[in-house]
């Protein structure tokens, strides 16, 4: 600081004012900022008669000033984030009108900052749903703080929407309550994502309930003389199952086609083109259909392979279908070349399988066992 003022002094003496901020401490260590000047006095020949030097202690000022700079900076970086948010960051008075808006704002209600400042906030209200701003204002004016409340509220554009609203009371310097922030957040897609988990969700239930009943029915109408003849009789009628729901997944549980159904079941018999044939229109099974679809093919195929058409070389079967106008599904199921076929002294597993299916859906199955072959002909409602 010495140096500073005999630099200052050597100035003035040569006629130039020195003006400059100078920092000094004090015995207790702190520091002090003075506003330090040299003026040159002259006299009236203009020549420097002596020094007027002068010092203003500025260091309360100076920290104000630092204290108000950094004030600004940090003002300057909330607007930042006010205005990029995501989120509508809107504030307004005690009487609902609309003072500031953010572009979260005017993304999330579709409303520009200069149609909605000074507008009242039942703008994006609803009018069902005009009661809710009473009761936020008078919690405001209480000096509460709303969080997370979930409502509908009014886009510009795409109707109604639904947002989880958080508001604050606003307090001026004497802590007066003068106003409140609102900070909105959409959440129409999560709440939808929401509902379809739900939905998916039931529609599980219900494909496992369903799923297990059939395997519950399967179960308790498979029987025969051996265990082990009523364990391959449950695994059979449980993989035609299994067979069918992988048809559901690439429909994405819409249901299955019933000549892939067909095609899936009487694939391990298609040893030639002549062997099994098919043929009907394409027809949509509902899960459920489907399902009972399956178990009925399977144990006339697994009848078949044992005792009929397909237990020999020159067996042949072939399946038929028509659907309906009046949503009845008619299936003809005819065995030819195969040993002679007597009708059977009593009703076989299989045989009640296959009408205990029918009946679940107000169908009837008709066996008509001629001496070439079986015939059955199954009606339901599809």
């Amino acid at each position: 600081m010495r140096a500073k003022i005999r630099f200052a002094t050597d100035q003035a003496v040569a006629g130039i004012i020195f003006r400059e901020e100078l920092r000094y401490w004090l015995a207790d260590g702190s520091e002090r900022i003075v506003d330090f000047s040299m003026h040159p006095i002259r006299d009236q020949s203009g020549a420097v008669m002596f020094l007027h030097p002068t010092g203003i202690d500025i260091t309360e000022r100076k920290g104000f000033e630092a204290a108000l700079r950094e004030s600004e900076e940090q003002l300057r970086w909330l607007a930042s984030i006010i205005e990029s948010s995501d989120d509508a960051i809107v504030s307004k008075d005690l009487n609902g009108i609309i003072t500031s808006w953010n572009n979260g704002a005017e993304r999330v209600f579709g409303y520009a900052a200069e149609e909605a400042i000074g507008q009242p906030i039942t703008l994006v209200i609803p009018p069902d749903r005009q009661d809710e701003e009473r009761a936020i204002l008078t919690r405001i004016r209480r000096g509460e703080r709303i969080q997370h409340f979930e409502t509908v509220r009014q886009h510009k554009h795409r109707g109604s929407i639904v947002v989880s609203l958080t508001v604050s009371p606003v307090k001026n310097a004497e802590g007066k309550i003068v106003g409140a922030s609102k900070i909105a957040r959409d959440i129409t897609e999560q709440k939808r994502s929401q509902e379809r988990i739900a939905t998916l969700a039931r529609e599980a239930e219900h494909r496992s309930k369903n799923l297990l009943a059939s395997v519950q029915a399967a179960v308790v109408l498979s029987q025969s003389d051996t265990s082990e003849g009523l364990k391959q009789a449950i695994e059979g009628r449980i993989r035609a199952l299994a067979n069918v729901h992988s048809l559901f997944a690439e429909t994405r549980w819409i249901g299955a086609e019933l000549s892939a159904i067909a095609t899936q079941e009487l694939a391990p018999y298609e040893e030639s083109e002549m062997r099994v044939r098919i043929d009907g229109p394409q027809v949509l099974l509902r899960p459920d259909t489907a399902q009972a679809i399956a178990v009925i093919l399977h144990e006339l195929a697994t009848n078949a392979a044992k005792y009929g058409a397909l237990s020999t070389m020159g067996g042949r079967i072939e399946l038929k279908w028509s659907h309906e106008a009046d949503g009845r599904l008619i299936l003809c199921w005819t065995e030819m070349g195969g040993p002679g076929v007597q009708r059977p002294t009593r009703q076989g597993f299989g045989t009640r399988v296959i009408e205990g299916m029918a009946s679940q859906y107000r169908g009837k199955a008709h066996f008509d066992w001629r001496a070439e072959g079986l015939v059955c002909e199954i009606a339901l409602q599809a």
